[in-house]
Parts: C-alpha cells; sequence; structure tokens
C-alpha cells in the first residue's frame, strides 16, 4: 500500500524526499503524507481510498482548461488532446487556425506572437491559452541610467508634518519627492493589503484578510480635505489607539465629503464590480460579529458564512451606509496610493514604488470567505525545520491551492498581481520559493509533520512576465532561505530579479563577498525588514534581543557570542575597505556611523542591476522593524523614523549618505 501512497502523493504534488537546510535528505512519514492528502482532498486510509483518490486525481489533471508557452515558441497540449486542428480567439476578437503537431512526448502547437490570454478552442472544449514574452521587464528597461538605487520603508514607520500616529500613504508623498530628488528610481513599500479594520490587535502587514485590497488605515483624509489630527510622537506606534483614531477619521472624512467626490467614488466602486462588494460587506459584518470574540468568518452564524447567501445580501442592504463607507475607505486608500506614485513619477523615479506581496493570507479573511474555492483548506503554510527552527514553523497562513489555479485558469493568481501592481512600478513577490513549492502543515498538527507542496512554476512565471509587461513593471523575488536547486536560474531566465543582502554574502571562510561579484540579475541591499540594521549588527543589538529572549544558541556564552561578532565586525571592515568604501582604522563598536556610511557604498558597487537601502540603513537606525519568530516579545512593524522624512533626508549626514549611493552607481 505504501507504493500506491507514494504513488498517489507524487501525482497530487506532494515532494515524498527533499533535502534540509543542512544538505540532509529527509523522507515524509506516510503518516504525514495521508494527513496532508486528505487536506487536499485526496484521501488515502486505505487501498480503496487510494484508488479512488487516484482516479479523482487523474480527472482533476483532466479538467485542466489552461495552457502557457512563449510567444512563437512550441506549446506542450494536454495528455488527453486528440485533435488535429484548433482555433485559437485572441484577445483583441482575431481567429487563428492552428495545425496541431505530433511529436513522441505528445501534442503541440506553435503559439503566437501576440502575448496575452487567448482562448483555445477544439471539438466543442475550449482552454485559456496564456502566451507570455520571453521574461519579466528589468530596470534597464524602464530606468535611463544603467544601475538605478533606491530606498525601501516601512510605510506607518514613516513621519511627516502632519505629526499623525502612523505613517500613511500621504506620508510617502514626500519620501517619494526627497529620493526622486536625491536621484534615486525607486521606492520599495512593506505590503499594504487590506487587514482587520475592526480589530486593533491585527496590523502585520503579512498577515493580511485580503491581498486584493488595500489597508485602509493608510487611506489620507487630507485628500478630501479631512486634516488627520496631531498626534503624540512616539518612538512606537500605539496601535491599539491608533487605529480607532483613524478610522474615526475616516467616518468623518465619509461624512464631509462632497458630491464631486461621491461621484468619483460611485463610477470607481462601478468599475471593481463584485468583489469590492464582497470585501466591504466582509469588512462590515466583521465589525458586526468581532466584538462576540469571532476572529474569522468561520465563528460568524451559519447563515453568514457563505457570501452569495440570501441572508448576507439582506444583512448588506439593512447596513448600506457601513458597506459605503468601507467602499469610500477603499476608495480613499487607492487613490492615496496612486498620489504617492505619480509624485514619485513627477519628481522622476523611473520605476517609483515597488510594492511588497505577501506570500500568504489569513484563512478567517475576506479572501477566504469570498473566494474559498481559491485557497487550500485545513493546511497552513510554514516552513520546515532548520536550524534557525528546529520544530519547524507555521506561519498560520493559507495560500492558492494549486488544482483550483489551474481549474480556475489561475485567475485569483492574475487578480492578485494586478492588485500589487495597480499602483506601483514594481512588485516585490515575498517567498518567491512558494511558485515552485511550499512547506504546508495540517491544522493542529506540528510543523514537522508537513511536506512540500509543488506549485505549477512554468504556468506562473509566464504570467508573471505577461503582466509585468502589462503593467510597465520589474519584479523582485524574496529567494533567501533553503532555495530548491536550480530555482534561481529558472528566475534569472524570466527576469525575476533576486534578492542579495550584505549579510549573506559570504564566503566558506566566514568572509564577505565582494560586491562586484554579486550577481547582475538581483537588487542589492545592506539588509531587509527581518533583518538587523547596519547600526544594530555594528553595535551588537541582535544579541542584545536574542539573549533577553531566549533565543541565542544555547550552547554558546553571551562572552563567546559577542567575541564572535567581533571578529565578524574585523571582517566586514575588512571587505569595507577592500571594496574602497571605508578608509581608516576600524570603529569602535559604539561608532556606527562610519560603518553605515561604508555599507551603504559597499552595496552601491554591486554589479546588481538594481540597488535598495532601507531607509533604516539610510538613517543610521539601530532598531529593526520585525524581529521573525516573535509576536508580542519583540515591537514588531511599531517603531517609527526618528524624524519626519522631509527633515530627516536634509539632515547633512543622510544627504550625503544618499549622493554617495547615487554618484556610486551612477
Amino acid at each position: 500500500m505504501s507504493e500506491a501512497l507514494h504513488l498517489l502523493a507524487a501525482k497530487a504534488g506532494l515532494q515524498i524526499d527533499w533535502e534540509d537546510a543542512g544538505g540532509q535528505q529527509r523522507c515524509v512519514s506516510d503518516g504525514s503524507l495521508r494527513q496532508v492528502l486528505a487536506a487536499l482532498g485526496y484521501p488515502a486510509e486505505g487501498e480503496r481510498e487510494i484508488a479512488e483518490s487516484l482516479a479523482r486525481c487523474e480527472s482533476d489533471a483532466a479538467d485542466c482548461r489552461f495552457v502557457s508557452g512563449d510567444a512563437g515558441q512550441p506549446v506542450a497540449l494536454p495528455n488527453n488532446w486528440n485533435a488535429d486542428r484548433a482555433e485559437i480567439i485572441l484577445e483583441g476578437g482575431e481567429t487563428l487556425e492552428v495545425q496541431i503537431e505530433r511529436t513522441a512526448s505528445g501534442s503541440r502547437l506553435i503559439a503566437p506572437r501576440q502575448i496575452g490570454y487567448h482562448r483555445l478552442v477544439t471539438d466543442g472544449r475550449e482552454w485559456t491559452l496564456a502566451v507570455a514574452p520571453p521574461q519579466c521587464l528589468g530596470p534597464a528597461e524602464l530606468a535611463p541610467r544603467a544601475r538605478p538605487w533606491g530606498t525601501s520603508v516601512q510605510v506607518p514607520s514613516l513621519r511627516d508634518e502632519r505629526q499623525g500616529a502612523f505613517g500613511d500613504f500621504g506620508s510617502l508623498v514626500p519620501v517619494a519627492q526627497g529620493l526622486a530628488q536625491a536621484g534615486a528610481d525607486a521606492l520599495a513599500i512593506s505590503p499594504v493589503h487590506a487587514l482587520f479594520p475592526a480589530d486593533a490587535s491585527r496590523f502585520s502587514p503579512y498577515a493580511p484578510s485580503s491581498r486584493l485590497f488595500l489597508n485602509i488605515l493608510f487611506g489620507d483624509p487630507a485628500l478630501v480635505g479631512e486634516p488627520v489630527a496631531p498626534a503624540e510622537q512616539s518612538e512606537l506606534i500605539d496601535w491599539a489607539t491608533a487605529i480607532p483614531r483613524r478610522m474615526t477619521e475616516l467616518r468623518r472624512a465619509y461624512e464631509n465629503c462632497g458630491d464631486a467626490v461621491r461621484a468619483r467614488v460611485a463610477a470607481w466602486r462601478a468599475e471593481q464590480g463584485e468583489e469590492l462588494e464582497r470585501h466591504a460587506i466582509f469588512d462590515t459584518l466583521f465589525a458586526r460579529f468581532f466584538p462576540d470574540g469571532a476572529s474569522g468568518w468561520q465563528a460568524w452564524p451559519a447563515e453568514y458564512r457563505d457570501p452569495a447567501s440570501d441572508e448576507v445580501a439582506r444583512f448588506a442592504a439593512e447596513h448600506r451606509g457601513e458597506v459605503d463607507f468601507y467602499i469610500f475607505a477603499q476608495w480613499l486608500a487607492a487613490a492615496s496610493l496612486d498620489a504617492a506614485q505619480d509624485a514619485a513619477r513627477a519628481g522622476g523615479m523611473a520605476i517609483g514604488l515597488i510594492a511588497d506581496l505577501a506570500v500568504g493570507m489569513d484563512g478567517g479573511g475576506s479572501h477566504a470567505w469570498s473566494r474559498r474555492e481559491d485557497l487550500l483548506e485545513g493546511l497552513s503554510i510554514g516552513a520546515p525545520p532548520d536550524p534557525l527552527g528546529p520544530q519547524g514553523q507555521d506561519w498560520g497562513l493559507t495560500g492558492f491551492s494549486p488544482r483550483a489555479l489551474k481549474r480556475t485558469g489561475f485567475a485569483g493568481f492574475i487578480a492578485t498581481l494586478r492588485a500589487a501592481l495597480d499602483h506601483a512600478g514594481g512588485v516585490r513577490i515575498d517567498h518567491v520559493l512558494g511558485l515552485n513549492r511550499l512547506w504546508v502543515v495540517p491544522h493542529s498538527e506540528p510543523s514537522a509533520q508537513g511536506a512540500y507542496l509543488r506549485y505549477p512554476l512554468d504556468d506562473m512565471l509566464r504570467i508573471l512576465a505577461i503582466e509585468s509587461h502589462r503593467a510597465g513593471a520589474i519584479v523582485i523575488g524574496e529567494d533567501l532561505g533553503t532555495v530548491p536547486e536550480g530555482l534561481r536560474p529558472r528566475l534569472t531566465g524570466r527576469n525575476v530579479l533576486g534578492m542579495r543582502v550584505l549579510w549573506f554574502e559570504r564566503g566558506k571562510d566566514g568572509g564577505f563577498v565582494p560586491p562586484r561579484q554579486w550577481p547582475v540579475k538581483a537588487a542589492a541591499m545592506t539588509g531587509t525588514h527581518d533583518t538587523v540594521t547596519v547600526a544594530g549588527w555594528w553595535r551588537g543589538r541582535d544579541i542584545d534581543w536574542n539573549r533577553k529572549l531566549g533565543r541565542h544558541d544555547p550552547g554558546q556564552s553571551e562572552a563567546q557570542e559577542r567575541e564572535a561578532r567581533g571578529e565578524d565586525r574585523a571582517k566586514l571592515w575588512s571587505a569595507l575597505s577592500a571594496s574602497g568604501a571605508a578608509t581608516g582604522p576600524q570603529p569602535e563598536p559604539l561608532e556606527q556611523a562610519k560603518v553605515v556610511d561604508a555599507a551603504a557604498r559597499h552595496v552601491a558597487q554591486a554589479t546588481c542591476e538594481l540597488a535598495i537601502v532601507p531607509l533604516e540603513d539610510i538613517a543610521g537606525v539601530v532598531e529593526q522593524p520585525n524581529l521573525p519568530g516573535t509576536t508580542d516579545e519583540h515591537p514588531n512593524w511599531r517603531r517609527r523614523m526618528p524624524a519626519d522624512t522631509g527633515l530627516l533626508l536634509r539632515q547633512p549626514d543622510i544627504a550625503a549618505r544618499l549622493h554617495a549611493i547615487d554618484r556610486i552607481r551612477q
């Protein structure tokens, strides 16, 4: 029976044998396979169930109505294809007659040269035929300079002259203007997906309710004449107070906006269609039931769990004012983000905003309620056991079902990409490894009981290329961690830029790799939102936090850890000096300003097509925005920048740092 179980697992897309972060070969247990298969809809407790699930699996594959290929190149057709001729109805309406070629490996046709999503028709059956350009657009195709650069920001961390309780899309405007004036071509922002506005405890940008819509808290009320009330300025955001306060401001803006604004909202609402309506109804329902302890739609009364039910329609009609408010708030967020992108482009940025696409979404959120069939059920995505997480990780998120992607013609994936690119000149895909495989964990089981689930990488890369060209945008993939062999070359082949972070670019001897040896098809960075800042690393602030929270290696004393950091400081300063980014003797641990300067100049020298230096490293901030693996233990997503961005960028030391990056990149 084990052989049949393994056959079923392979056909369902599960990777039975895999290699861990330490290079050791692992094998998923039969018990874990059965649990994951059951959640995927393929029960496998006995020979009969396995046989039935195998038949269902093959039937699901035959029902797929999606094929993809490259413009002008051969396209492999489904195994059950038997026609000799077919029609391709192009997006523009033109019809092409095509001859089917028979080869030893199966049937194929030559794709048209017109990129897009066409219809392939034969014998009364129809498939979507996605025809892609060879690659995504790259920085060189958008930016006039050979090696553009930019910075990255956590939107709520920003300060501006309005002195709000947290940064919003209005706060992005002075950042974009100031950086554009300094010569930057890109401004990467943290995820701005829709969260749960009625729940002030859920402010992590990587656990969204839906990636199809925006976080309404970031809408700028001043855009419709309602000023943001100044709040007490502190180092940390008090979300419990700030979120209800912003919701009050948004409601006031909704009540006071004039007829001209209401007309714009109505026109936009009509363009967005049913998905927007459902999302607004979800937010209204969530606000109704959250005070009763319902943190997701699964805990609502049964009659409200189906978005198409009569009860939901009746509720929406009875609460039309609330639904209208949430739609207004979505419009305001979209208009505010557009204003930031317009400011970036008007200032001279060739790329402008780079959106951040979170890897998944909350299973109790809007997307899971309104498009349940898109997503994995009974499974969470996470990471297998590794040295940083010996027990594995369960992120508590859901993601797209590979079977649903194929069944729906990748509609959810395409819509998600378009939502990310609607207000930006690029997108960073968090955990881009998920386009190839995701570690999935059955609910209520330890993370180690999961398995890798394969995704249709070739199809998804072609969709990325299509959407990149349609939006005129670049694509960056966060390819850090345990990367499957062969994935990076395939991403590079599609011009999906990888990420090369200073801390991770080290040789076998522990020394730092010279930036001129970093790969071209990548974005060079001093750090990310999940890593220690340059100033913090030099001071050993990450060691302080790990010791405080008990996250350190129990086999290493604090003295040994700090001694090792001292050796690493010497290696970093040696590398900075060798690249010409640093001069003079090595600074002391508390003298981080020279190191921050040198690290920025060092990374700017990278041969990578794009360089992105986080605003935290531009400003020499010590604390990092997020400490992975923590929730309340560390103030994740609560830190503010030290000053108003306009004033910050004009400080002599920061202005000089920006000028140095710009000069080197030119």
